[in-house]
């Protein structure tokens, strides 16, 4: 075996580690977040404090997550990877341990601070061990396998049950699960540089076609599948026709992202994500179109599920085609971060035009979040013209 093939062995394997390792933890956290709710409502709490402890889990990324470079620096990634698998897992169990919803404020931000360091770390791997000549297609297998797992998550727990400890220890035991494939690709994590990495602002400056489509993705993720059932409801759908529209748009983001991610490794990726871009809000105007005929509904939503779904794909490997090494590290920190931006301002924009123009104002206003990204970026690409020539 020569010196090449081992290199792409050990490069194959990485991938490997940390895409099992990030899927296992996906499924971890897709159980916990019904779990979480559900527990809440049985305490008797209101919507309005369930809604206000869940957003804790984006506020812990946006505070913490900046941060994740320069401490994988000095402790390094693969200690870190670990030890962000073990205070996940005990911060679960500690939600039901410790039956106070008092104590479920800290619990939910070291819960998802933890998250939020797997995910960049993780992410960080992948991209750094991406063959430059297939790191779409890498990113999009890393997407789709996230997404099924979290797709599991639910089943799962609707298999456990949403009572006792049985779906607490089962979740704690995922997130033990995901240091197996890390323990065994031991010596494989790359080392983060203590220099070289950038402020916040300089990857949006640098990158804003990547940076941005985070966070886009994270508003129309958030919002518009949490807001699409509501509008299913008002288009005149029963219950469960209505939340049945999430899982269709879901399986449009699990076809797509292999295909585009293939396709990113052949074009311009920026050009991508504005063609992305604008799909995306055309697709949004379509969905009036639906209001009368369910089929046609599904058939919009699959398309504009998976067009939605490849922001995150495309914008990733553009991190990775643009940065290495520590300013790597420091990109998808501040991917993360715009993301969970995203996730946090989604729901109540993509809510509140529902409610100014019900019921399509939930369609309008996802077009207008694509919208702006195309009108911001698409300027960007706008060479800049030529300087008029002196005159003689």
């Amino acid at each position: 075996m020569t010196s090449a093939d081992r290199f792409d062995r050990a490069r194959a394997a990485a991938i490997a580690a940390a895409i099992a390792c990030v899927a296992v933890v996906g499924t971890g956290l897709s159980l916990s977040i019904p779990l979480l709710s559900l527990e809440m409502e049985r305490m008797g709490l209101s919507n309005t404090w369930i809604g206000i402890n869940t957003a804790v889990a984006g506020i812990a990324s946006i505070v913490v997550v900046p941060f994740v470079p320069r401490i994988a620096a000095r402790l390094g990634v693969m200690p870190l990877l670990l030890g962000s698998l073990a205070v996940g897992g005990a911060a679960l169990v500690g939600f039901k341990a410790l039956h106070s919803f008092a104590w479920w404020f800290p619990l939910r931000f070291v819960f998802s601070a933890a998250l939020g360091v797997l995910f960049v770390l993780s992410e960080f791997w992948i991209n750094q061990a991406a063959p430059p000549a297939r790191r779409g297609l890498v990113m999009g297998i890393y997407a789709t396998v996230l997404a099924l797992g979290f797709a599991l998550g639910p089943g799962l727990l609707a298999w456990l049950g949403t009572g006792g400890w049985a779906p607490y220890l089962a979740g704690a035991a995922l997130f033990g699960a995901g240091a197996v494939p890390l323990l065994l690709a031991r010596g494989l994590s790359p080392d983060i540089p203590r220099h070289g990495g950038r402020g916040f602002l300089g990857y949006l400056r640098i990158a804003p076609s990547a940076t941005l489509a985070a966070l886009v993705y994270g508003a129309v993720e958030t919002g518009g599948f949490a807001i699409l059932p509501i509008y299913g409801l008002r288009l005149g759908l029963g219950p469960e026709e209505a939340a049945g529209l999430v899982s269709v748009a879901a399986l449009g983001n699990v076809l797509f992202q292999i295909p585009v991610g293939l396709l990113s490794d052949r074009v311009d990726r920026r050009r991508l994500l504005l063609a992305a871009g604008l799909c995306g809000g055309l697709g949004a105007l379509a969905l009036p179109l639906g209001a009368g005929s369910t089929p046609l509904l599904w058939a919009i939503l699959l398309v504009w599920g998976g067009i939605a779904g490849t922001f995150y794909t495309v914008g990733l490997a553009h991190l990775g085609a643009r940065f290495e090494g520590g300013a790597l590290a420091g990109a998808n920190a501040a991917f993360l971060v715009l993301y969970n931006v995203g996730l946090v301002l989604g729901p109540p924009v993509v809510g509140g035009g529902m409610d100014l123009a019900s019921p399509h104002g939930f369609a309008w206003t996802l077009a207008a979040l694509f919208g702006a990204y195309v009108a911001v970026v698409g300027l960007r690409l706008i060479p800049a013209a030529p300087a008029p020539l002196p005159r003689a």
